[in-house]
């Protein structure tokens, strides 16, 4: 098989060459000096070692897998207000709409002071990424024009090219950048954060004295015990799926920096809260759907097709006009048990092949693009277990699990809907109304489960990106930055601010080493 750039670095092919252990007793101590550590190589990592080599400060960054950028490979976009881009193609958002947006989607149940910085700078990170020679391939949105802020900006070769800019520019002006090196705690001296004790592949122990340091680890989504403890999406009472995570194949966000934060006083906000992200095909690994072969990404792309979704008891449950806005499906799937089934009968499976999706996923599959890899899918989907076909309604229901005559009821009253133009239940859009063949075979199905690609919960902040501890007060020379934070987010990601994450980890990271750099500058 052959992989493409960013597949390569996510897959199992990335961590081939682990190195051994070395006994303890041949370990060597080495004890270093500088200005800056950056403790994480993901995008918020790389983004504040770029600003501190464009202060003139030569960072010393610690990554512990094999390679840099981890999760921060796969953004297409990220969110940006008031940018160059958005002038040039008269789009006209504020940033008091945005955070307007941002504080009413939370219920005000978050930092408005640390978004309004992260809002604010977003202009000048979409800026500064473009002057360094990323291209864009416009502002795509989940949502209609009555409801969009427009804000997310996609990248020529996604997040990856912005890493790989970094990469060069901070090699270039003498950034130092060791991967396979582990941040195992914080020195502290005198109530103060001064180093970092680290670990690299020879098994040597590293003792590093630091001005400040940045802790940019990218949360906690593949430490199962952390989801176990803080994160109950998945183990709620009424669950029938729990939620997978759709993150890299070699996966470091073991949530290291929040522990090491933690073990010095930081206080935590929002450890509950997940980016969901649904529906998806319950195929290992999910990542394939986003970045493998045509199969998988057309089959999710199918999966969110507005015509008819049913829940366990195969009864809808949900606007499915909204299928391409995930935060809100994976919501919905998440009250209504964790599991849905789209249905199709051969019309509109036709369609799908022939025409193309009525809805896009995200910008991986465009709407009106045919699917001509549909076939496929069911043929792999069949023998995994969650694609479905069947001569009849009700052979179709046995196989799927729900009460057959629930699933005829449910689907006689879409027809209805579609006969009158109007969905009385959730108000789906007229042109989504269609009818189903009730008389005449085959009919299909496909299961969709949630995701979730980002842990949103961490460490409380300062404006400035400092640690705080419970009280409120900053814990003098660390900083917290990307999905290390918490308390920007209530209970779910925020889509209405689209490409947030990814735009929060670039601006955090560089908010926080000028900040930092200012501060040493100025000997404090």
């Amino acid at each position: 098989m052959k992989l493409n750039r960013r597949q390569f670095l996510g897959s199992a092919a990335a961590a081939a060459a682990v190195t051994s252990p070395i006994p303890a007793a041949l370990a060597a101590v080495q004890q270093k000096n500088v200005d800056l550590i950056i403790i994480g190589g993901g995008l918020a990592g790389l983004a504040a070692a770029n600003a501190a080599v464009n202060k003139g400060v030569k960072p010393l960054v610690l990554e512990k897998l094999q390679f840099l950028g981890g999760a921060g490979l796969f953004p297409e976009g990220s969110l940006g207000v008031n940018t160059r881009y958005q002038k040039e193609h008269g789009i006209k958002t504020t940033v008091q709409q945005v955070l307007d947006a941002a504080l009413q989607y939370h219920h005000f149940r978050c930092d408005p002071a640390v978004l309004r910085v992260l809002i604010e700078e977003s202009e000048r990170t979409i800026n500064e990424i473009q002057d360094m020679g990323v291209e864009f391939r416009g502002i795509r949105t989940m949502y209609g024009p009555e409801e969009s802020l427009m804000t997310w900006h996609l990248f020529v070769g996604g997040a990856a090219e912005v890493i790989k800019r970094f990469v060069d520019n901070i090699k270039a002006r003498g950034g130092e950048l060791l991967t396979q090196t582990t941040a195992q705690k914080l020195i502290v001296e005198n109530d103060t954060v001064c180093g970092v004790e680290a670990v690299n592949a020879k098994g040597d122990k590293l003792l590093i004295r630091a001005k400040k340091v940045i802790i940019a680890t990218g949360g906690f989504a593949a430490n199962k015990e952390m989801l176990a403890q803080h994160v109950f999406d998945s183990s709620a009472l009424g669950m029938v799926e729990p939620i997978w995570l759709r993150g890299p194949v070699v996966d470091g966000r073991t949530g290291d920096g929040i522990k090491m934060a933690q073990l010095v006083g930081a206080g935590v906000a929002g450890m509950h809260t997940v980016a969901g992200n649904a529906p998806y095909l319950p195929d290992v690994p999910p990542i394939n759907q986003f970045s493998g072969p045509d199969e998988l990404k057309q089959g999710r792309c199918a999966l969110a097709q507005p015509w008819l979704w049913v829940d366990h008891t195969g009864r809808r449950f949900f606007n499915e006009s909204r299928g391409s806005v995930f935060v809100d499906v994976y919501n919905a799937m998440t009250s209504a048990g964790g599991v849905l089934y789209t249905i199709f009968d051969q019309q509109k499976m036709d369609q799908m092949v022939q025409k193309g999706a009525v809805l896009p996923f995200n910008a991986i599959v465009l709407a009106g693009v045919p699917l001509k890899a549909l076939p496929k899918t069911w043929e792999i989907g069949m023998e995994r277990g969650w694609a479905f076909k069947a001569d009849t309604i009700e052979e179709l229901a046995q196989q799927i699990g729900v009460p057959p005559e629930n699933l005829v009821d449910t689907m006689k009253k879409v027809n209805k809907y579609a006969e009158d133009g109007v969905d009385p239940d959730f108000g789906r859009k007229k042109e989504h109304l269609v009818k189903f063949d009730m008389q005449k075979g085959p009919y299909y199905a496909l299961k969709g489960i949630r995701a979730f690609f980002l842990t949103l919960g961490g460490v409380t902040v300062t404006p400035n990106f400092e640690a705080k501890n419970p009280q409120g007060d900053v814990i003098r020379n660390l900083y917290v930055v990307g999905q290390d934070i918490g308390g920007l987010y209530d209970s779910s990601y925020d889509l209405r601010c689209e490409g947030s994450a990814s735009s929060f980890a670039m601006t955090s990271g560089r908010v926080a080493a000028e900040h930092a750099i200012k501060q040493i500058e100025e000997g404090k």
